[in-house]
């Protein structure tokens, strides 16, 4: 019986792949240009850190992760996240001894159990941003501006980007009150889960997206209003910057995010294409995680881009291949010419390929199917005069160059088609 992938975790195919290299290599650009560094964490961690560091009563630790007992009886978790991990490393490992001030990334899967459906999986992948040390508002808005320009730069259409303030801890305790009150006046309106979060954390009932609880919440109070001074002033010099940096963006007094590690600054971006479903990225500041979770008392700040909804949105990327299909008709001799050549083109950074094995009819069908804009023909004439023939697969025009020129002449060939492409 044929054995197919976990459903909600998928293959990515070669095809894919070039979206996907596209999109990373596009992030590590734009991380580099702001200083940010790589750091690269396991898939799983002890259960204690996600319960610690997310929030039990979060929708991810009560439904989502996925959590198993090892054979030593230690509880662990398939990472549902990469801020945790990240600042579980951090700590670890000690380097905000070595700079009080970190800037750190991450591209890899997380790992959620939720009903699979467009853009959501139960293995997807994110690139996460992790900003530690400051609590200005020039770092949020220098980080909200980072992760603007990231998806700016894949070429997105319609990104949006809405900003909110959550406030600290003194706050949103009396906002909580206030919406509490509000909330059960309309508890027959909320969903099953959004009526036991009325109780724990009414702040999840604003980021609810069941059409009745979102109903429910018009005309709830603003936690902008509930600011203390100290706050207040933080979002105003944050969305200074943000205008100062030239970022576009728009105030969501309802946005809140669905992890309870947020304090102050939130933000989420939106891009066209996909629906309702139409977030790509998110983050906040996090003043308290680090001690939380065992650290010195530490400010933060961060994002994650869900690579799943990027890849979807920039559709297939066109292959950029420069290579040479190298085709051998003759004898030993003549296919022991043409592996030197393979030889010499690899290692002059020249893709190259052959199937010599193949009649030489077969082989050019492959030529041709390969893609490379450039064939190197070897048969015997061109052993016994030691040259090659190079074919421009363009515009089918070939000559035949002395061997130690057939390098350069392929060079060539891929430089005049590259820039003409």
């Amino acid at each position: 019986m044929e054995i197919k992938a976990i459903r909600g975790m998928n293959d990515i195919l070669p095809k894919e792949v070039r979206t996907w290299r596209f999109v990373e290599e596009t992030a590590r650009k734009i991380f580099g240009l702001y200083g940010f560094e790589e750091l690269r964490s396991p898939v799983m961690e002890k259960t204690e850190l996600f319960l610690r560091g997310i929030g039990d009563e979060t929708d991810v630790v009560e439904k989502q992760m996925y959590t198993f007992t090892d054979k030593g009886g230690e509880s662990l978790t398939l990472r549902p996240e990469a801020t945790a991990s990240v600042l579980r490393a951090v700590i670890e490992h000690g380097l905000l001894g070595e700079d009080p001030v970190r800037k750190v990334y991450s591209i890899g899967p997380m790992f959620r159990y939720e009903r699979p459906q467009k853009g959501r999986y139960r293995q997807f992948h994110q690139i996460n941003a992790e900003r530690l040390g400051e609590d200005s508002p020039f770092s949020d808005a220098e980080t909200l501006k980072l992760a603007y320009d990231l998806a700016a730069s894949l070429g997105l259409e319609g990104v949006a980007m809405e900003v909110n303030s959550l406030g600290c801890e003194d706050c949103r305790a009396a906002f909580k009150k206030t919406l509490e009150g509000f909330l059960e006046g309309r508890a027959g309106s909320l969903c099953e889960d959004c009526s036991r979060r009325m109780r724990k954390n009414p702040l999840r009932v604003l980021d609810c997206k069941v059409p009745s609880c979102k109903e429910a919440v018009a005309g709830a109070p603003v936690l902008e209003e509930f600011l203390c001074d100290d706050c207040r002033e933080h979002y105003r010099q944050v969305l200074s910057g943000l205008d100062a940096f030239g970022v576009p963006y728009g105030k969501n007094p309802l946005l809140v995010r669905g992890l309870d590690y947020y304090t102050r600054t939130t933000f989420e971006i939106t891009a066209q294409g996909l629906g309702s479903q139409n977030a790509i990225a998110g983050g906040g500041r996090y003043d308290n995680l680090i001690g939380t979770l065992g650290g010195p008392e530490t400010p933060g700040i961060g994002f994650a881009f869900g690579m799943e909804r990027l890849v979807m949105l920039i559709g297939a990327v066109p292959a950029q291949e420069r290579g040479c299909f190298v085709v051998a008709q003759g004898d030993e001799d003549v296919r022991r010419y043409a592996m030197g050549l393979l030889a010499e083109l690899r290692a002059g950074g020249v893709p190259a390929e052959g199937a010599f094995d193949k009649s030489f009819k077969a082989q050019m069908r492959r030529a041709g199917r390969s893609g490379y804009p450039a064939c190197a023909i070897i048969g015997g004439d061109e052993v016994k005069e030691g040259a090659v023939t190079v074919k421009d697969m363009r515009t089918s025009s070939q000559d035949r160059v002395p061997r130690a020129d057939a390098l350069a002449r392929v060079q060539s060939v891929l430089s005049a088609q590259g820039e003409e492409a």
